[in-house]
């Protein structure tokens, strides 16, 4: 069973900084945190809203990628 580290409130920046591997899964969800100056204040709850992302797959694939 999958046991989550990510959560909904977890820092974009910080999960990057920590799971880097984490990018490509932004990628396949078209999310272009990488290159924005934003996300050092931005949650992955408030980047799955702001785009219109399912967050719970969102979680799941991002925790599946650690």
């Amino acid at each position: 069973m999958l046991v989550p580290i990510l959560d909904k409130k977890t820092n974009v920046a910080k999960m990057l900084q920590e799971y880097p591997q984490t990018a490509e899964v932004l990628k396949k969800y078209r999310l272009g945190c990488i290159g924005c100056h934003g996300i050092k204040h931005e949650t992955i709850e408030r980047g799955a809203i702001a785009h219109g992302i399912d967050l719970n797959a969102l979680l799941h694939d991002l925790n599946a990628a650690l």
